[in-house]
């Protein structure tokens, strides 16, 4: 790494904290996990900026603090299994491989999944699995998941993640319309009903599927 790059990434840790991200566990990934190599080429002088960034295909790379706020409200230990539904760039899903035992992460786009998992290798990150299809159906294969984590807008709860969500699991989600939503922790708890705490506005793209937005 430059030594540009980890001034910048320090500056970035300082601005994360300031900005209530207290947890040491959280900041420890997103220390390790080097951002400049999810981000293009034309983007690499804001590598570091606390801003989201464009990806191919229409997508983003998530604002560092926003990841890091979606990634705190999980309260990963290290022992859950983890489903993560727009796997982009991969950079959400490098930060979750740090904190979790296993993590299961759906991409529309075969492309941006080849891509992540390349990736992930490159950094050694060998507790992930991909899968391209539709996220808002999950990924029933493996379910229930301790977390899941949502990285695009959906108009609704999907059934399926729900249903694929362990009694007792937490689930963040941004959830309204296209052009803005609320970020969402839900919590299912163990009588099966359901917990909601208000994370604050967010603007994501869409999750296109069967369950969420349609072409």
């Amino acid at each position: 790494m430059s030594r540009d790059f980890a001034r910048h990434r320090q500056r970035l840790l300082r601005s994360l904290h300031r900005a209530g991200i207290t947890s040491s566990r959280v900041i420890a990934a997103i220390e390790r996990v080097p951002r400049e190599l999810f981000v293009a080429d034309r983007w690499q002088s804001l590598s570091y900026a606390n801003q989201a960034l464009p990806l191919d295909l229409g997508q983003t790379i998530s604002q560092p603090l926003m990841v890091a706020q979606m990634t705190q409200a999980l309260h990963l230990t290290g022992r859950e299994r983890v489903l993560e539904i727009g796997t982009g760039s991969g950079y959400q899903t490098a930060i979750l491989a740090q904190l979790a035992a296993h993590v299961y992460s759906v991409e529309r786009h075969e492309a941006l999944s080849s891509q992540a998992a390349q990736r992930l290798t490159q950094l050694s990150l060998h507790n992930v699995s991909f899968l391209v299809g539709d996220g808002s159906l999950g990924w029933s294969e493996f379910a229930p998941y301790d977390r899941i984590l949502v990285t695009a807008a959906s108009p609704i709860l999907p059934t399926s993640l729900w249903e694929q969500l362990l009694r007792g699991g937490l689930m963040v989600i941004p959830i309204g319309q296209e052009k803005r939503q609320d970020l969402q922790l839900l919590e299912r708890l163990p009588d099966d009903s359901l917990r909601v705490q208000q994370l604050g506005s967010c603007v994501f793209v869409p999750l296109i599927g069967e369950e969420g937005w349609h072409l």
